[in-house]
């Protein structure tokens, strides 16, 4: 897959190619990250690419043009009519089954915004997708941008040590959608904390349920809704609902 990044500062993104278990993604090409400047086609000797907003207001706003001809430079080299996807407050929440939709894909244009945002007109030109991070304002689009990216390369194959390791995530459907359950390592006892005594039991399915009964509790307790949403989806056994009916006594 091809990810086309449209950014002031290409620069940040080094780190993320670079480092961590996720550059594995990158080196291979599996997910394969390109990076494009707007300023580099923008006009005159200032290479501007942003101006003051018609109406007033704080900020300024970046330019179509230097956009458009990025991003139409873009598609010039691409085989595919890929979607662009821009990082906004307006976008539709990142979720596990977005990314997994993502990492199943061919890529995308991801077009990451900065000052008071971009010019509508290019918006309603080009845009297909939108996509936000959460419920607040970032300086720019950049880190959803590697959000995605991070999260997509680590659903590729062989990029993890245990190749179904991230089927034991949060979120994940192999969990009916449930946080996952806390996790323990050496020493045994700790600051006085002792590893729970099942996980050292050797006993796998009093573990299994243990790890069960975890989630259900962590989740009901910090995320109800997605034991709402397991619910609807008829994910839920009538086990876990003794569990959750012991939970709320």
């Amino acid at each position: 897959m091809r990810f086309d990044v449209v950014t002031l500062f290409p620069e940040l993104f080094a780190p993320l190619l670079s480092s961590g278990i996720t550059r594995r993604a990158y080196e291979s090409g599996q997910v394969d990250v390109h990076l494009s400047n707007p300023r580099d086609f923008a006009e005159g000797n200032y290479k501007r690419v942003d101006d003051r907003p018609f109406g007033g207001g704080p900020g300024m706003v970046m330019l179509a043009d230097p956009l458009s001809h990025c991003l139409q430079s873009i598609q010039s080299q691409r085989a595919d009519a890929a979607p662009v996807v821009l990082f906004s407050p307006a976008g539709k929440p990142l979720n596990h089954a977005m990314v997994s939709r993502w990492a199943d894909s061919a890529g995308a244009v991801l077009i990451c915004g900065r000052y008071e945002g971009i010019d509508q007109r290019f918006v309603d030109e080009y845009v297909t997708e939108q996509i936000s991070l959460g419920d607040f304002v970032l300086s720019g689009g950049e880190i959803a941008a590697m959000a995605l990216l991070d999260s997509v390369a680590r659903l590729q194959p062989g990029v993890l040590n245990t190749a179904d390791s991230h089927q034991q995530d949060s979120f994940n459907p192999a969990l009916d959608g449930l946080l996952d359950c806390p996790h323990y390592t050496r020493p045994e006892n700790w600051a006085g904390r002792a590893v729970p005594d099942v996980l050292l039991s050797g006993h796998h399915a009093q573990i299994e349920r243990w790890r069960r009964e975890q989630r259900l509790a962590i989740t009901a307790r910090l995320r109800p809704e997605l034991i709402d949403q397991a619910r609807r989806d008829g994910r839920l056994t009538a086990q876990d609902e003794v569990v959750l009916d012991k939970i709320r006594l």
